[in-house]
């Protein structure tokens, strides 16, 4: 099953009805049932010891899935998360860092899948996000 939306859509749509996730955030790659997501660096994502919060990393899970969904049902807004448990596994060096999502299974009332979290300073993961959405009904 092949993405309904392109990098190029999927970035115009998070611009419009998200307009705070342009300077954040940057769609890298929409592969069938995925997503890769890059977190640009931002000073207010930092805490104390120069890591990234926990928040911040969560956020970049939540939206990664959220981008790999939408890609494979197309632009519905109102999907939300419904369940998501996070693992943090390293501390995350300040700077950037990139989420890749995938779908395990997407159905018409939900999407479930999970994404591995990555610092750009190293290749180890950071944290790992169990995450379910919801989907929209049609119509």
């Amino acid at each position: 099953m092949q993405p309904v939306m392109t990098v190029s859509e999927m970035n115009a749509f998070l611009s419009s009805a998200f307009p705070e996730v342009e300077t954040r955030y940057k769609v890298r790659a929409l592969p069938p049932m995925g997503a890769i997501i890059d977190k640009l660096p931002n000073t207010r994502d930092l805490r104390p010891g120069g890591t990234l919060s926990g928040a911040a990393i969560f956020e970049l899970a939540d939206l990664s899935f959220y981008v790999a969904t939408l890609a494979m049902i197309g632009p519905k807004a109102l999907t939300v998360t419904t369940s998501a448990a996070i693992d943090y596994m390293r501390k995350p060096e300040a700077g950037g860092m990139w989420g890749e999502a995938r779908i395990l299974k997407l159905g018409k009332a939900l999407s479930v899948g999970d994404v591995m979290l990555y610092s750009n300073a190293h290749d180890k993961p950071v944290a790992h996000c169990n995450i379910t959405f919801s989907i929209p009904p049609m119509g």
